[in-house]
């Protein structure tokens, strides 16, 4: 039924898409390809620009090259510039001009800029092809913090401006800086503000007519929330060199237009009428039908989606073998989950509940729910953990693939997450496991499960998400290492490895796995995510809390350097003097873990060495957030 329906509408539809295509040459283009506007004082919307929400086809618009409107604003169609709206288009210069859609009423200066800032998504290489669009290779800039006020050289002040007086205190001060800058270029005690990425003209864009303008200027600007200049292009191979041409259009004072039948946009004289933006019943009509269709193509491409990845899961199953853990239907996981009554935790792909196995033995059922990486984190988990038996590592002992539900079934762990036992821990249970010794007990079973899957194993296995949720403890509080939904194997003498993106939990990923700049991604990124671990233990405090306002938020490895480096404890109770030297020599090995070159970072197997050493062996490592090529691994 809904294939019949997609084909009676798409049939519908094609009829009328060829009548309009037939007759797209010449002046009849603007018939069926107004200029629009959002507003009356608006920019003009016309090709190679489309605005979404009108009645008009996609072949009046470039590819990417969509804008809508928000009430009377002109705004781009991505994600990642929604805090932005247009102001003006120059369609000689193929440029845009954009502002921020900032709030006056009684907001701080820090709370208007910061909520023009790019989301997190920026960062993303593996959608940068989607992002990018409509600006042209845009340049970026960061808020940095000192704790030292400094005024920026002649040389420095083509990409340091400030300090910003509205963003600056007595404890700190502000600055906007080139993201692209080497980070040598700041004094040491100076940090970049978390989420504070904002659009900048590049300075190599001689299409703008702000080109040449100075850094200072274009810094001023954003602060200022003034109108910023950027090329827009579309990056589609189809329609290559489709904005040069209608720029030259524009600029030979004529109008550009496109021709289906062609391919190929020409140039045309204009007389055309500019419409604003009415809703009409016929457009209504329209929008439920172009609905429908999109629905009966939804379901449809969904169904087609879900059998190429149960068909791919399949595959590496029948590759796999059944030699591994027990294969179950998804009735008798439900008979194990005993119906799915007992939820135990939420991870990230899906929920875990507690169940039993035929002979007793007590299990945790995790249902992948949340799968957007087509079974990716499926085949990772059987592939990489169901090959693995060693102590510190959770046992896989059964798998689910039926149709589109997959399940995994884990030996069972009674006192859940290292997590639950490291912040704002108060039971006399939780008290007694974070002694000093019994921290470095859980730290080098952790360490010593790492180094099992980068040296153990016939494949070298990264896992990409080490964080204190992912650390289960057994009935003797033993850890364990779980969820590999992120995990990448590779060969053991291979050092570095490709990824398409930056994979792991926030606070935890290694910088090199953000920019290359830092260096190749390897087992060091593990490493690094291993001290922030530890860090978080020996310390009780997060290194990246949400509910902490981020003006006041000190950085724990800074703060866990100066007091090691003064000898302070970390911790607010009574120790030892064993127990003392029990948490420093965590500290330093931590710190020693996180340093942000990677060739710096010890591997897990001198880790173990380290936390099975003694203290006056140990070397102070330089400052963890300083890349230095002067200090080697001690």
């Amino acid at each position: 039924m809904t294939g019949f329906l997609v084909i009676a509408l798409l049939l519908c539809l094609l009829k009328d898409r060829m009548s309009i295509a037939t007759a797209w040459e010449g002046e009849d283009f603007f018939k069926y390809c107004p200029i629009l506007r959002c507003s009356k004082h608006g920019p003009e919307i016309r090709f190679p620009f489309r605005l979404e929400s009108s009645n008009t086809s996609s072949l009046c618009g470039a590819p990417r090259l969509n804008v809508a409107c928000s009430g009377q604003d002109t705004i781009l169609v991505n994600p990642i510039y929604a805090q932005y709206k247009v102001i003006g288009i120059d369609y000689r210069h193929g440029t845009l001009t954009l502002v921020p859609r900032v709030d006056d009423s009684s907001r701080s200066c820090r709370q208007k800029l910061m909520s023009a800032a790019l989301p997190h998504s920026t960062v993303d290489n593996n959608k940068m092809e989607s992002i990018i669009p409509p600006l042209c290779s845009p340049g970026y800039v960061v808020i940095v913090r000192c704790i030292t006020e400094f005024t920026p050289s002649d040389r420095s002040a083509k990409y340091i401006f400030g300090p910003i007086s509205c963003l600056s205190n007595t404890t700190y001060f502000s600055y906007l800086v080139d993201g692209f800058a080497h980070l040598y270029v700041l004094p040491l005690d100076c940090k970049v503000v978390p989420d504070s990425l904002f659009p900048m003209t590049p300075d190599n864009d001689e299409f703008t007519p702000s080109y040449g303008s100075t850094f200072q200027k274009k810094a001023a600007a954003i602060i200022d929330f003034s109108g910023m200049e950027f090329q827009y292009c579309s990056s589609y191979i189809f329609r290559d060199g489709i904005i040069g041409n209608c720029t030259k259009c524009e600029y030979g004072g004529r109008r550009c237009a496109f021709s289906p039948q062609r391919n190929q946009a020409f140039c045309m004289n204009h007389g055309s009428h500019v419409k604003v933006i009415a809703a009409t019943s016929s457009v209504a009509t329209l929008v439920i039908l172009l609905l429908m269709v999109a629905m009966a193509l939804y379901l449809s491409l969904k169904t087609r989606y879900n059998e190429e990845i149960h068909l791919k899961v399949e595959m590496f199953l029948k590759t796999y073998g059944t030699s591994k853990p027990t294969r179950y239907t998804f009735s008798e996981v439900k008979k194990i989950a005993r119906r799915f009554k007992e939820k135990v935790g939420q991870g990230g792909f899906g929920s875990v509940y507690k169940g039993e196995l035929q002979n007793g033995v007590p299990v945790a059922v995790k249902m992948l729910e949340n799968s957007t990486r087509e079974g990716e984190e499926f085949i990772n988990e059987v592939a990489t953990i169901g090959l693995i038996h060693h102590a510190n590592i959770v046992r896989l002992l059964g798998f689910c693939s039926e149709g589109t539900r997959r399940a995994l079934i884990y030996e069972f762990m009674p006192n859940e997450s290292l997590e639950k036992y490291i912040f704002s821990c108060y039971s006399n249970t939780c008290q007694e496991l974070i002694v000093p010794n019994k921290m470095v007990d859980i730290a080098l079973g952790i360490a010593r499960g790492m180094e099992y899957l980068h040296q153990g194993c016939n494949k070298r296995t990264l896992h990409f998400d080490i964080k204190p949720h992912n650390i289960l403890l057994d009935y003797n509080f033993n850890p364990k290492i779980s969820d590999f939904g992120l995990a990448k194997l590779c060969a053991r003498d291979q050092s570095i490895i490709t990824l398409t993106a930056a994979r792991g939990t926030m606070g935890y990923i290694a910088p090199e796995l953000y920019s290359r700049n830092f260096g190749g991604v390897s087992h060091k990124s593990d490493v690094y995510s291993f001290g922030m671990l530890v860090l978080e233990m020996v310390s009780g405090r997060r290194n990246s809390d949400p509910s902490v306002d981020s003006q006041n938020e000190v950085y724990l490895p800074e703060w866990v350097f100066e007091k090691v480096m003064t000898g302070q404890n970390l911790v607010a109770r009574e120790m030892t003097e064993d127990e003392k030297e029990k948490e420093r020599q965590l500290a330093i090995v931590a710190l020693w873990c996180i340093q942000w070159n990677p060739r710096n970072r010890p591997s897990m197997t001198k880790v173990v060495n380290m936390l099975t050493g003694r203290l006056e062996n140990l070397q102070m490592p330089p400052k963890p957030f300083v890349s230095s090529e002067s200090h080697e691994t001690p």
